[in-house]
């Protein structure tokens, strides 16, 4: 996964310096995207410290669940917005920038979707006390992969922002 968005990357940065660009802003919506996945992976590790501590936890994956489908929607409206704006995917009127911005944007959120999914799996295991402070790899596994998304929302955020 890191390689392929390190590709995604770097292919936008030798296709940004061949010209006929487009530079436009970031929808605002992205921006609002990036501060909900921070607050989702947040929740995420008061709910690893609750679990280590043997306290109730598992509402706060929910909540981590909660968020992640607002940084979906966030991601949808801030499409929305580009369509709006003019900034197209493909066809008539569309430019390489803004289809790169859509691919990566998009192939995160695919990502992002699996992480909502193993956030579930998490959930549901956990209410029925599938782990325990000897056996807890898979919430450890899905913790992880959940912040390894929010740290690549954030690369990507800034990336397209800043180059």
């Amino acid at each position: 996964m890191v390689m392929f968005f390190a590709g995604l990357t770097s292919a936008y940065i030798v296709r940004k310096s061949e010209g006929n660009w487009q530079e436009f802003e970031l929808p605002s919506w992205f921006l609002y995207s990036f501060i909900l996945v921070i607050f989702s992976s947040l929740f995420v590790i008061i709910a690893k410290k609750r679990f280590n501590k043997r306290l109730p936890y598992q509402q706060l994956i929910l909540v981590s669940v909660v968020l992640g489908l607002l940084f979906s929607l966030s991601q949808f409206l801030g499409w929305k917005e580009l369509v709006q704006n003019g900034i197209y995917f493909t066809g008539e009127g569309s430019n390489p920038s803004g289809s790169f911005l859509y691919v990566l944007t998009l192939a995160h959120l695919l990502h992002l979707i699996a992480g909502l999914i193993s956030l579930l799996v998490g959930y549901f295991n956990s209410i029925s006390n599938k782990y325990t402070i000897e056996d807890h790899l898979g919430l450890d596994l899905i913790f992880t992969f959940w912040h390894f998304l929010t740290i690549l929302w954030v690369y990507l955020y800034l990336f397209l922002v800043f180059i």
